[in-house]
């Protein structure tokens, strides 16, 4: 099995005018974080929130009258099944997914909003998976990879194309893997396009699957990872062999680098990312030295996080960057200790978000009182103002 350029631009041709063409951007404020020269494809910008739509259209468009009649299946964690829904919906093809227990509600609710049926079952992808194939046999559905597929990497391939065509200039792109279909594609089309630009992947600490293969040894994969888009235990046969030749490494994150990343293209680029769609910036921001001074295109592949972990993400960023503190003081239990605390923490502009006091506990005077006092500052260096603060009037504290 293969896929060329051609198969490529076919895809392109067949799905256009259905599919959005997102943005290409050169992003000064994350170049100025990264010292690189940063451009980013802002494909959170579909429809449903993410890549997946090119390769789901161009696959259904490629099913037979029978086939669209008797309607597909497939497994996913979200966007791939989003796209099929939405896209089966406008095509009149019945569509089935199965997803793993513990997949955002944003994309259970998106794929239900397309008039999918949502199976939910299995821990994993890999248990959705199987569910899907049994469904398939017993119910005649067509069975569609989010991945290990012709069609749908044909399809992801259409994002690198544009992609070039918008910045031909670039030295490299930077783009997450999870089953690989995305990175197949879109390497085969750069490549072809400007054979000498570097293709670097990005995995999840926890899902190093194609890092594995690559290496020849088992992957080691579970856990709850943020960027749960990525989180496959086994990338798929048919990409692995397209994109491997082609593919000059696998950059290999940390939830830390996700994370920071999610947070900056919030802050600084004032977009959405979900955990997987970060994935360039998260190794680009953990290999500074790497790409500095390079021109380089990242694709920024999803944007559907539930809402609830966008603001856990952005609080957590708060807390390494220490713009949220948390002062732990031991005192005595006394009326007005509270205030004049807080009246220091004012005085030097610090914003009372939160106050804890126990009472009960056993390494605590009987006559005192531990106060957590959570504080919001203006960097690492205004927290440590505050400290000194507390310190200079007769607290003893420890900072949180």
């Amino acid at each position: 099995m293969t896929v060329t350029f051609e198969d490529i631009q076919a895809a392109r041709d067949r799905i256009a005018g259905q599919v959005d063409r997102t943005p290409v951007r050169h992003s000064r404020r994350l170049s100025q974080a990264t010292g690189a020269e940063v451009w980013v494809k802002f494909d959170n910008l579909h429809f449903t929130g993410s890549f997946k739509e090119r390769g789901a259209l161009n696959r259904l468009l490629q099913l037979t009258p029978d086939e669209m009649r008797r309607g597909v299946v497939a497994a996913s964690a979200g966007n791939h099944a989003q796209a099929l829904a939405y896209h089966g919906g406008r095509l009149g093809v019945p569509v089935t997914i199965v997803m793993p227990e513990g997949t955002p509600f944003t994309k259970v609710d998106g794929t239900r909003s397309h008039g999918a049926n949502v199976v939910i079952h299995g821990l994993d992808f890999t248990a959705s998976t199987e569910e899907a194939h049994r469904l398939r046999d017993t119910e005649g559905f067509v069975f569609i990879s989010a991945f290990d597929d012709e069609g749908i990497v044909a399809g992801q391939g259409v994002c690198g194309l544009e992609f070039l065509e918008d910045a031909p200039d670039l030295d490299a792109l930077i783009i997450p893997i999870g089953g690989g279909g995305l990175i197949a594609g879109c390497s085969i089309a750069a490549k072809a396009m400007k054979p000498d630009i570097r293709i670097f992947g990005v995995e999840a600490a926890m899902y190093p699957s194609f890092s594995a293969r690559r290496a020849g040894l088992p992957p080691v994969c579970g856990g709850a990872t943020i960027a749960e888009g990525i989180a496959i235990k086994a990338v798929g046969d048919i990409p692995f062999a397209l994109a491997d030749p082609l593919v000059e490494d696998v950059i290999v994150c940390a939830e830390e680098d996700f994370e920071r990343a999610v947070s900056l293209f919030a802050t600084l680029e004032k977009t959405v990312a979900e955990g997987a769609g970060a994935g360039g910036l998260a190794a680009l921001l953990a290999n500074p030295e790497r790409f500095r001074g390079m021109k380089v295109g990242l694709v920024l592949c999803g944007g559907n996080i539930d809402a609830r972990m966008l603001a856990v993400v952005l609080n957590r960023e708060m807390v390494r960057e220490r713009r949220l503190i948390v002062y732990r003081i031991l005192s005595d239990d006394r009326p007005g200790i509270l205030s004049a605390m807080a009246a220091v923490i004012g005085d030097v502009g610090g914003n009372i978000i939160d106050v804890v006091h126990n009472r009960l506990a056993l390494d605590v005077p009987a006559k005192g009182a531990e106060f957590d006092i959570m504080v919001e500052t203006r960097d690492s260096a205004h927290a440590d103002e505050i400290g000194q603060a507390l310190k200079d009037q007769g607290y003893a504290l420890r900072m949180g």
